[in-house]
């Protein structure tokens, strides 16, 4: 990927992030903020509306952290396990105890005697809805083989950059984490592949253009002569 390129999927990122933490911010935290809009009070609104998108970045650059790093692990899988259909089994297994982990350790850790276990299967389920529908889009639009790696960091990575959340355990950073991770994840998936692509033909032109003003230069020195 080029700079150029690069440097445009870190700021839609960060954008992305910012926005979804402000829409899902004051939809979780309404009972805070409905009266900074009963009242009017404008100033409350801006400020809790820039608290919301500095937050939105944050989660941004850690969904970011967390994508690159997995396609660094990816690279060191495949040299590892020399198949791909093998790396991809293990990370099969691997999304299987993430999910499990996250329902069952949660609710050891979180549930009073009595609770019902079922509570703790919502964020699980929809890690698995998100994560399976954005496989599916992303096999689509380039290979079935992208399936999996794809599912890997929908449900595996995203409970990792979660982590901090999980353990505190506290509901209004809880959806206010997810769903901005899950979005930027999401985007950087589906919009790589496509920004790979427009790499390969910025060189491709970037080298035309040289190989032209190098035989405009010859003739140039030609002609002189």
């Amino acid at each position: 990927m080029t700079s150029r390129n690069w440097v445009k999927l870190f700021m839609t990122t960060c954008l992305i992030g910012g926005l979804t933490t402000a829409i899902v911010g004051f939809i979780v935290r309404w009972d805070q903020f409905q009266p900074y809009f009963t009242e009017f009070n404008i100033l409350a609104i801006l400020s809790a509306l820039v608290w919301l998108l500095f937050m939105g970045i944050l989660f941004s650059v850690i969904s970011q952290m967390g994508f690159f790093a997995y396609l660094t692990i990816h690279r060191f899988g495949l040299g590892i396990f020399k198949s791909p259909s093998l790396w991809n089994a293990v990370q099969m297994i691997l999304i299987l105890f993430a999910v499990f982990d996250l329902v069952y350790l949660r609710y050891e850790n979180f549930s009073d005697i009595g609770d019902s276990i079922l509570p703790y299967f919502v964020p699980a389920i929809i890690l698995l809805v998100v994560g399976i529908t954005v496989a599916w889009v992303k096999a689509k639009q380039t290979n079935r083989d992208a399936f999996i790696p794809t599912l890997f960091v929908m449900i595996v990575v995203t409970i990792v950059e979660w982590v901090p959340v999980l353990r505190q355990n506290e509901m209004n950073w809880f959806y206010l984490m997810l769903f901005p991770l899950l979005t930027c994840n999401a985007y950087q998936l589906l919009v790589l592949h496509k920004l790979n692509a427009q790499s390969v033909q910025d060189r491709q032109k970037r080298a035309r253009q040289s190989s032209a003003i190098v035989k405009s230069n010859k003739k140039k020195k030609q002609i002189k002569r």
